[in-house]
């Protein structure tokens, strides 16, 4: 059975019980279950039932906000139909407490998100006025504002959005209730990772029925200590790279770091940098790119901190002489 237009506002975890109200009409209706899942995103119902329970469960739940929000902003596509920038890139304009970045569309216009924290003389809770975005447009982004013909009109029609992170454990409750997906580990936007984490949930959990269908408890007590280190991973790199994004990148020691790692890419195919592993290296765990990831970083950073042209050459020898990249 399918229901639309309902929403799930609690579960009776040991019965398998959710409680739905029509967003039409208002009335409730409770449906009875074999097993619950709830994929309710990250403002779940089905979470928020189980942190009613949370001494019987032990349930441990964080949420973490950045003290910066997001909006969104954008550039059209130029008269011609083409890119005003360059399309094959990822712009960023990285200014220490806060960043935008544009991202290009197939129809030649960019999506521009502007990172900004909520507080302070020039936060969101300030830029108030058409006046006061304008002059901190003009002072910080100038080159982006000819680019950005609806930029005032933008920045007042669009709403501000929270960052932020969430984990909890344990993920079900008696083999009657499970989360999954931003339910269970809700992450920031900066690794690009979020749908494929959740995709990754669904993965793990068809390998893990398969190998102990109708055990619901095996199920799902195996499926999240098996994601659960991994979100974790991925939530905590998400929030490495706001940082590395908002201010490392017009650092010069880590642009030289970065040269040095696409140098590496390039003469050595088993080679990849943190992101890569990320983003790109199958049949390896969240947990372990970050943990391999924070390594090479920190040896790479030490290298381009002391040499004034590191190449790829000084890293080898560092490897001969017991460091692992």
């Amino acid at each position: 059975m399918v229901v639309f237009n309902n929403t799930c506002t609690n579960v009776a975890l040991e019965k398998g019980i959710g409680t739905f109200q029509d967003n039409t009409t208002g009335k409730t209706k409770e449906i009875h279950a074999d097993v619950v899942i709830g994929t309710d995103g990250a403002g779940s119902a089905v979470r928020r039932s189980m942190m009613g329970q949370t001494s019987q469960l032990l349930f441990n739940y964080s949420q973490q906000f950045l003290r910066h929000g997001y909006k969104e902003l954008s550039i059209p596509p130029a008269e011609d139909g083409g890119y005003r920038i360059e399309k094959n890139a990822l712009h960023i304009w990285p200014r220490g407490r806060f960043m935008v970045i544009a991202l290009p569309n197939l129809d030649g216009s960019f999506t521009v998100t502007m990172f900004h924290p909520f507080e302070g003389e020039e936060g969101f809770h300030a830029l108030d006025s058409r006046d006061k975005v304008l002059s901190f447009f003009q002072k910080y982004f100038p080159d982006l504002i000819p680019h950005a013909p609806t930029l005032l009109e933008d920045y007042f029609a669009n709403p501000v959005g929270t960052l932020g992170t969430i984990k909890c454990y344990p993920w079900q409750a008696w083999g009657k209730t499970l989360i999954m997906g931003d339910a269970a580990h809700a992450i920031v936007p900066f690794y690009g990772q979020g749908m494929n984490a959740s995709f990754e949930d669904v993965f793990v959990f068809d390998r893990v029925l398969e190998q102990h269908a109708g055990d619901w408890t095996k199920v799902f007590e195996t499926f999240q200590d098996l994601r659960v280190q991994n979100t974790n991973a991925i939530a905590d790199l998400a929030i490495d790279n706001f940082y590395e994004m908002q201010d490392k990148v017009a650092d010069p020691v880590f642009i030289k770091k970065r040269k040095l790692e696409m140098q590496l890419e390039q003469q050595f195919p088993e080679y990849y940098s943190k992101y890569s592993l990320v983003t790109f290296k199958e049949n390896i765990s969240y947990q372990e790119a970050m943990e391999r990831g924070r390594k090479q970083d920190k040896i790479l950073m030490e290298i381009c901190r002391k040499e004034e042209n590191p190449n790829v050459e000084i890293v080898l020898d560092r490897l001969q002489r017991g460091s692992n990249v």
